[in-house]
């Protein structure tokens, strides 16, 4: 039998202990080139079919909380563009209420009334664009939201608010149909403004369209309510079916609502008109009914 002594011995240990230490199979020994390559940062960007709480046309990630659209909420985000041009250039980016934004909301409006199945303003709806916060465009975001929502069922056609209420459910193809988000016959209360109401009821306002107004100034547009009324009367015809002639004065009073300021500087231009009956209570609808709904008085 051979024996061992205490060198040989440790030398094979030494031997033992160095063969564990062999790089496992399948590696290379080199750890620096096994590291996965990390992830391309992301820049957050709103998602379309998304509703919120928060009405304000202010998009900090921080208050950025989404609910499911047919829960209670706001607004209704219906689409998601990118800046470009121009626009994308700008160090900042452009205000809510500024000429720059006229263009994109041009953009929402026309979505906007594919999204809805008709045209907005016939409706107790508005429209507004949301760009992204200062702090996102400075880390390269160019996006914007495009955000519709109901309003108040109590308007005056001359008042000026313009606040978003509480609803639940989306608003995609609300106007495919008649609806009650549609303007019709509306009767004055006590605090002059303005209630929905059947038109066989008793009544003295009914919506009749929408004016495109020049593209001025709001003090300007606002100022000089003649024209205005002049053009409110042609919609009127065209939505009666009586001739745009010198007895058209006669046969209609004229009422509208223009976009508030805001609205108007952010590049809404539609002015919605209303027939108005003078004061006399009527019991039937204007549309269409020709010289017979609308004779000269």
């Amino acid at each position: 039998m051979r024996r061992y002594g205490w060198a040989a011995l440790t030398a094979a240990l030494i031997t033992v202990a160095m063969a564990g230490c062999g790089t496992p199979a399948g590696t290379d020994g080199d750890l620096s080139d096994d590291w996965r390559p990390m992830a391309a940062a992301q820049q957050f960007v709103p998602k379309a079919d998304e509703c919120h709480l928060i009405d304000a046309a202010t998009s900090y990630l921080v208050s950025y909380s989404p609910v499911d659209c047919v829960k209670t909420h706001k607004v209704e985000t219906f689409y998601v563009g990118t800046f470009t041009g121009a626009l994308a250039d700008r160090t900042a980016p452009p205000k809510t209420e500024s000429a720059t934004l006229r263009s994109t909301f041009a953009d929402c409006d026309s979505r906007a009334k594919k999204f809805v199945g008709g045209e907005w303003r016939d409706a107790r709806l508005s429209l507004q664009v949301v760009p992204a916060s200062p702090a996102a465009w400075s880390g390269g975001a160019r996006w914007y939201r495009c955000d519709i929502y109901e309003l108040n069922e109590v308007s005056g056609p001359n008042g000026d608010s313009d606040a978003a209420i509480e609803r639940a459910g989306s608003l995609r193809n609300a106007l495919a149909s008649r609806s009650p988000l549609h303007y019709g016959c509306m009767t004055e209360d006590k605090w002059k403004l303005l209630r929905p109401v059947a038109c066989t009821t008793g009544h003295q306002f009914e919506y009749a369209g929408t004016w495109t107004a020049p593209d001025r100034s709001w003090a300007d547009a606002t100022r000089d309510e003649d024209p205005v009324h002049a053009a409110c009367r042609k919609v009127i015809a065209r939505y009666a079916k009586v001739p745009v002639d010198a007895n058209l004065v006669y046969r209609t009073g004229t009422s509208y609502r223009f976009p508030n300021r805001l609205l108007w500087e952010r590049g809404d231009r539609g002015v919605r008109c209303y027939y108005w009956s003078g004061g006399t209570t009527v019991k039937r609808s204007i549309a269409g009914g020709g010289t017979k709904a609308l004779p000269i008085q």
